[in-house]
């Protein structure tokens, strides 16, 4: 039985992924098409489809997650706005290179094999910079911090104090009263929607982290901000795929279903689980990713079909553990809590 000329197993498919995906894409910034664009690829869909529905996935459930950090105060306009310059270059320059690649019949092998590279030496860093309470930062403040509160040094990763005092005009303060360079806010952008164009995704894997230990921006902050650039830089890569018919609808539109609600459970998340938890659910959901893909390209590369299935299990079971994670740290610190409230009272 079909519906909207899609399975109805299909569509019930997309639309958990899409809650799944959603509940990534609101806590951490990131998640939507870092997961779907793979997704697709195993499932069959041409290299243009998979990216430019991804990139769509990506803009509709930005606009969801965005408009809860914005109730939280954890939205950094003016640098979004600039981000959002470098980022626009970036994506048309990406675009140019995944048809070109298409061309040659080579699309899906590289993207393949830059998603493990990126994924896993990321998910490894943040992962390790996590267990390792890197830069000192107090975790106590949790993750209720607001774009204009000021942040304490010691909260401040190492590799930022460094940037930052590199002092290379025009500078610029941005949230917590933190003052970096313009260039570098620039040249973050530009990478991130080069990333975005080649693979499809919003870039929040690598622009989320890149905001905290390059630049310097609380977790929750970047997290925001980074939603409300990748509204600008999703929106902009969608309408270009789709005006070269790489958007298939029937795909969009179940996924987003899902994520509606998705993207603001784990959104509201953000104000009430630990700052410290989200970098290692991060670096763990990239590490799972990472490996997802990898089965996908040795079952490409060999001829196997059973990696390529191995694969997209991996790939929603590791978007089913993470997303259930911070469902269950969300609930389990409302409990605490509760019962600290309670006691308090009594």
């Amino acid at each position: 039985m079909e519906l909207f000329g899609i399975a109805l197993a299909t569509l019930a498919l997309f639309v958990s992924f899409g809650f799944m995906v959603g509940v990534l894409f609101g806590f951490f910034g990131m998640g939507g098409s870092f997961l779907v664009t793979p997704a697709l690829l195993v499932m069959g869909y041409p290299a243009r489809v998979a990216v430019g529905s991804g990139m769509a996935f990506v803009f509709g459930t930005a606009v969801i997650a965005t408009l809860k950090h914005h109730d939280l105060g954890q939205v950094d306009y003016k640098l979004g706005g600039l981000m959002i310059v470098g980022t626009s270059v970036g994506i048309e320059i990406g675009r140019i290179g995944v048809f070109y690649l298409e061309e040659l019949g080579l699309a899906s092998g590289v993207i393949g094999v830059t998603y493990v590279v990126l994924l896993g030496a990321i998910g490894l860093f943040v992962t390790r910079n996590a267990l390792t309470d890197d830069g000192g930062e107090d975790s106590s403040g949790g993750h209720h911090d607001a774009a204009d509160e000021e942040i304490d040094p010691d909260a401040i990763p190492d590799v930022a104090k460094k940037i930052q005092s590199y002092r290379v005009p025009p500078m610029m303060t941005i949230a917590g009263g933190i003052q970096v360079s313009l260039w570098m806010v620039l040249g973050v952008a530009f990478a991130t929607g080069l990333l975005s164009g080649f693979l499809g995704v919003g870039g929040g894997f690598i622009r989320m982290p890149a905001m905290f230990y390059l630049i310097g921006v609380p977790v929750p902050v970047a997290v925001g901000t980074d939603l409300f650039e990748i509204v600008f830089s999703g929106g902009i890569g969608s309408f270009l795929y789709g005006m070269e018919g790489g958007v298939d609808l029937s795909i969009v539109a179940p996924l987003l279903a899902g994520s509606a609600l998705g993207a603001r459970i784990g959104s509201a998340a953000t104000g009430i689980v630990d700052e410290a938890d989200i970098k290692i659910y991060f670096g763990l959901m990239l590490l799972g990713g990472s490996i997802a893909v990898a089965f996908r390209q040795a079952g490409d590369y060999l001829g196997m079909e059973v990696l390529s299935t191995i694969s997209f299990a991996l790939i929603l079971l590791s978007a089913f553990m993470v997303s259930g994670a911070v469902i269950y740290s969300t609930i389990a610190t409302m409990r605490s809590e509760s019962k600290a409230s309670a006691a308090s009272a009594d």
